[in-house]
């Protein structure tokens, strides 16, 4: 099946407590599709960089199946920039600097033959964009997934409230799960959200795992436990990546699935932690991925 991913590429400077980075190669799309790709080898990438953007990461997203026709290369500017600083606990951090750069003035233009996709992932960029992807489909997807962060749903709530009515799986963490709902629990967060169109929820919880939600019924996973987490920067985005890679290569929507696709998620998220940037993301071995999804699973079964 095909597979759409619209979002962003980037550089980011990073500061953790196991050390310091001053320029990788980042980005919403750059995890997602590098996670997807272990799945599915027919992605469709729409991005903007700038003239300092290296070749070599395009290059190796070719040789993974990734299509960059629909990456606008802007020769004379500069790729967006963001730079952070985590805490301790490795849950937190602070926005040291941000630079749109050519991302300020991003406007999704879709080739013909990137308007049919079977699945579309709209990456957490701005909701206008977000719809005017949306507006460019010729037939509508199988299957529509939205991230989104809470800067959009305080400063362009309307908008992405329009969004969500395409949705057929939303994905934020629990922080925002409570500002778009006003619920503390959860629970009643989820059931609010799923009023607002959505078809099925992802409630993202870092370290302690994620929840799933539709109408209907409840799914959790727990994540990997990790023996040294370097660098949580883009695992959310890693996640959201091994579930349109799983559902892409299953064409399989359900509820049912949709647990597994979790799982797989959960795991390419817990190697992006393992070291900066994408290095550990972009570097796996369908062994070390099975490996991990049994230890996943073990983890998760019970016997009373």
């Amino acid at each position: 099946m095909s597979l759409l991913v619209v979002g962003t590429m980037a550089f980011d400077a990073l500061e953790t407590p196991f050390g310091k980075v001053d320029k990788i190669v980042g980005g919403a799309a750059t995890y997602i599709v590098y996670s997807a790709a272990y799945l599915c080898n027919q992605i469709d990438l729409v991005s903007v960089v700038g003239g300092d953007f290296p070749d070599e990461v395009m290059e190796d997203l070719h040789k993974r199946g990734v299509c960059t026709d629909g990456v606008q290369i802007k020769k004379d500017e500069k790729t967006f920039f963001w730079s952070g600083k985590y805490h301790v606990d490795m849950n937190t951090r602070d926005t040291i600097d941000t630079q749109l750069n050519v991302l300020e003035t991003f406007d999704p233009i879709l080739p013909a033959q990137y308007q049919n996709p079977d699945i579309l992932m709209l990456g957490n960029l701005m909701p206008v964009i977000q719809k005017k992807v949306l507006s460019q489909m010729t037939t509508r997807p199988k299957f529509i997934v939205l991230d989104t962060m809470n800067f959009w749903i305080e400063s362009s709530k309307p908008d992405l409230l329009e969004a969500f009515k395409e949705v057929d799986l939303l994905t934020i963490n629990d922080e925002e799960a409570r500002l778009l709902s006003g619920e503390y629990s959860l629970v009643k967060a989820a059931k609010h959200i799923l009023k607002l169109g959505p078809k099925n929820l992802i409630i993202k919880k870092g370290e302690h795992g994620a929840l799933l939600f539709n109408e209907n019924e409840t799914f959790f996973t727990p994540a990997l436990p990790l023996e040294e987490v370097f660098d949580p920067t883009g695992a959310g985005d890693t996640f959201v990546g091994g579930i349109v890679g799983h559902l892409s290569k299953n064409n399989d929507f359900s509820f049912e699935n949709l647990k597994r696709a979790i799982i797989y998620g959960t795991v390419m998220a817990s190697f992006t932690c393992e070291k900066f940037g994408t290095e550990r993301i972009a570097n796996l071995t369908q062994e070390e991925i099975k490996e991990r999804i049994q230890k996943l699973v073990q983890l998760g079964t019970y016997s009373l």
